[in-house]
């Protein structure tokens, strides 16, 4: 799914505040996100993610807060409470938050109940909650529900997300950006 994620993470710049911060979640949705920004971009961005963090170092004009706790393997992403505390600490206009499945009954889900602690904690850092995730990821429950669909402001997903699956998106409350 590599074109639709460059395909949603060129649709996410237009999300970005012109200052202030912003979060970056774990995952491969919003690693293309961080490899999308150019350098006339100027903000402070705050990731539990090496990959994106270090990704976002190459951009000149904007501040990372790696936030750190223990990092899993498998995603490289920071988790446990450590991470929890700073996240309780900051406060962001933007969330773009990744997620392993979404589905009507069940929300947004991840495997690892750490990894969904700290989704959850992000979401609370945010005044605008953008879901970054391609049309693979619909139906699927994935182990921890991290978030409902109502938790998020704005979806952004491929085009290869059916009319129901917009629509259900829709009927939860949050804008949908089909690219």
């Amino acid at each position: 799914m590599s074109e639709e994620k460059t395909r949603i993470a060129k649709a996410a710049l237009d999300y970005l505040p012109s200052s202030g911060s912003v979060l970056l979640d774990a995952g491969t949705t919003t690693q293309a996100l961080a490899d999308a920004i150019g350098p006339d971009t100027h903000l402070r961005f705050y990731s539990n993610s090496v990959p994106v963090a270090f990704s976002l170092l190459k951009v000149p004009g904007v501040e990372v807060d790696l936030l750190g706790g223990t990092l899993r393997r498998t995603t490289v992403a920071a988790v446990g409470e450590r991470i929890c505390r700073m996240l309780d600490e900051i406060n962001v206009d933007v969330v773009f938050l990744g997620t392993n499945g979404l589905s009507a009954a069940r929300g947004l889900t991840t495997p690892n109940p750490e990894e969904a602690a700290v989704k959850r904690r992000m979401l609370a850092t945010a005044e605008t909650r953008i879901l970054l995730t391609d049309h693979s990821k619909f139906g699927l429950v994935r182990g921890i529900r991290h978030a409902e669909l109502r938790d998020i402001d704005i979806v952004i997903t491929d085009s290869g997300t059916t009319a129901k699956q917009c629509e259900m998106i829709r009927a939860a409350g949050p804008e949908i950006v089909l690219v």
